[in-house]
């Protein structure tokens, strides 16, 4: 029996087991509430009848081709493409995770895919969505409006506008919310800046400049992800190639870890233990191809790295997420037009799988998690 043909079976069987269940049944055991935190309820296995809906699938947004490509993740084989408004950005699961919605940035829409078929739906007016967040209470759509410099508060099924927030920063693009879901921080790639989002209020209550601190670059922060006990927000930065700890109560900077060239997206393991780092070789947006890029793989109880994967090759590892069992990070390569596939455990680089030209966002799914904030599967 071949290695694919064997793990398509034991997967299959994973997956037939958890359905088996039941909402009600005993499932995969939570990760240790103490290191996992914040990511408890999105431990491997850890499946919401929602989510259990879904044909495993992963989705690529082709940004330069305004297109999406399906993939088999047992077969890791390309299925179909389908075409979508003009610059799709990131395929985003809905709060309740019944949606996974393509970001359409320069189409001005959103187009809804059903995960239980995989198929896609008309699409739905929506200005400038580069990003697409959903606050803690599911109550809130929140559109990542970079070009017009505002935050969109939306209708979390409908998507119907209800307030518009300008910001003063420059390419706001990426967002973390709180612990306890009352503010959100959002990074500003153009001006080196973070916001601070009120959510009851819904109004931007201050800016924190990130001085690199003679790091021989301008910042330019990308992701934001929480550590798992929400003390602490790592900010990915494509220019000073690491990541900043930023304070998200006192909103200061609090640190700096230098990981490698281009750092780009942050990603917990499903245990709460490593944050895996995308470093997508480059520090502009518009680099070439088989750059210099790596994952870096940070223990957050410590602050250390513990391991530095780099792409064979080179490469141009971008944005993506863990899989539902924990064992794979998928990652777009966003200049090299592929997808990456990573042993989670091990850090071997398993498959490259050719895709369209500039993908971005990838979308893995189903992921664990009783419900969605938003991105690419930023899981609770």
């Amino acid at each position: 029996m071949t290695h694919v043909v064997m793990r398509i079976r034991n997967t299959v069987l994973a997956l037939l087991a958890v359905a088996a269940a039941g909402p009600g049944a005993a499932q995969t055991p939570a990760p240790d509430s103490v290191s996992a935190g914040l990511y408890a309820a999105a431990g491997a296995g850890m499946l919401s009848p929602a989510a259990r809906r879904a044909v495993p699938f992963v989705y690529v947004p082709n940004s330069k081709d305004g297109t999406v490509t399906v993939i088999d993740p047992l077969t890791y084989r390309v299925l179909r493409s389908f075409a979508t408004g003009a610059l799709p950005q990131h395929v985003v699961p809905s709060y309740d995770l019944l949606t996974l919605w393509v970001a359409n940035n320069l189409g001005n829409t959103l187009t809804p895919i059903d995960p239980a078929n995989g198929r896609e739906g008309p699409s739905v007016p929506v200005a400038d969505p580069y990003n697409l967040y959903f606050t803690p209470d599911g109550h809130w759509a929140i559109v990542v409006a970079e070009r017009l410099r505002r935050l969109d508060f939306r209708d979390a099924h409908t998507m119907a506008l209800v307030q518009s927030v300008p910001v003063e920063c420059r390419g706001v693009d990426h967002m973390e919310f709180s612990a306890d879901g009352h503010f959100a921080i959002a990074t500003c790639e153009f001006s080196g800046e973070l916001l601070k989002l009120d959510l009851a209020t819904r109004r931007v209550v201050g800016y924190l400049l990130l001085d690199p601190d003679g790091l021989g670059a301008r910042a330019m922060p990308q992701d934001i992800r929480a550590s798992p006990d929400g003390h602490v927000f790592y900010v990915a930065d494509m220019m000073a190639n690491g990541v900043y700890l930023v304070d998200p109560d006192a909103f200061r900077r609090v640190g700096f870890v230098a990981t490698g060239k281009g750092t780009h997206g942050i990603y917990p393991s499903r245990d709460g233990r490593r944050m895996y780092i995308s470093n997508r070789g480059w520090n502009t947006t518009a680099g070439g191809r088989h750059g210099p890029g790596s994952i870096t793989v940070l223990d957050p109880a410590t602050q250390r790295i513990v391991a530095t994967w780099p792409v064979p090759g080179g490469g141009s590892p971008d944005m993506g997420n863990v899989t539902a069992d924990g064992r794979e990070l998928w990652l777009s390569g966003r200049y090299d037009s592929e997808v990456y596939v990573f042993d989670a455990q091990t850090g071997r680089l398993t498959h490259r799988i050719a895709v369209g030209r500039e993908p971005h966002g990838l979308c893995v799914w189903p992921q664990p998690g009783r419900y969605s904030l938003g991105h690419t599967g930023n899981m609770r």
